[in-house]
């Protein structure tokens, strides 16, 4: 139920958009002869009002416009064509009066504002975005410890510091370290011969020699 009062006005606002724009001319701007007015309200519509958002004269109710406006009809009743009244207001407000002023050197910035602006606001958007998310990422993780926590902290590693360790042969060993303490021995080398084994075959052989002896 919550959601209908904004789908409502979301609604009334398209509508308003999709509509016809306001009226900004006043009654009495209109000329009498309907020709001349029709013609001034074509120029209108190709003229920029200087103060607005890409809007021409014809839609603005800003006061340049309707001076703006007022000048066109003045323009008209002096006997001037369209293209001389547009010429006209362009020498005294530039190119820029224009709302598809002509593609030349001094109007570049005119075409090319509107992309490379859609670009930067594209890309600081996109910035923003990731920054957010590092942010929010960052922010799942483990809480950072309170002055109270980092000083009871501070206090232990200090006092663990300040006691003598014990020295590991006076740790008695585990079982389990044992185990692996002589796991991690390096094997004997065959080459290498055990301590007494030359004494021992020495005396195998007299062994031997004694028994042939007796024998004969």
């Amino acid at each position: 139920m919550k959601q209908i009062p904004a789908i409502l006005a979301l609604t009334i606002l398209v509508v308003m958009a999709g509509g016809p724009p306001a009226l900004a001319v006043e009654p009495d701007e209109v000329l009498a002869n309907p020709v001349l007015e029709g013609r001034a309200r074509a120029i209108s519509t190709e003229l920029r009002c200087v103060v607005c958002q890409n809007q021409s004269i014809d839609d603005s109710d800003a006061d340049i416009a309707r001076d703006l406006r007022l000048l066109v009809r003045e323009r008209l009743v002096a006997g001037d064509n369209d293209e001389e009244v547009v010429d006209y207001i362009v020498a005294r407000y530039g190119d820029f009066v224009l709302l598809r002023p002509p593609f030349q050197p001094n109007t570049l910035a005119l075409w090319l504002g509107p992309p490379l602006m859609a670009v930067i606001i594209a890309t600081l958007s996109v910035l923003f975005y990731q920054t957010y998310q590092r942010r929010r990422r960052a922010g799942t993780g483990p809480e950072p410890l309170s002055p109270s926590d980092r000083a009871e902290l501070d206090a232990l590693v200090e006092r663990i510091a300040s006691t003598n360790p014990p020295s590991p042969s006076s740790v008695p060993r585990s079982r389990f370290r044992a185990e692996i303490e002589e796991g991690l021995k390096p094997p004997p080398d065959p080459d290498d011969e055990l301590p007494g084994a030359d004494e021992s075959s020495d005396n195998d052989t007299h062994a031997g020699n004694a028994d042939t002896q007796r024998q004969t």
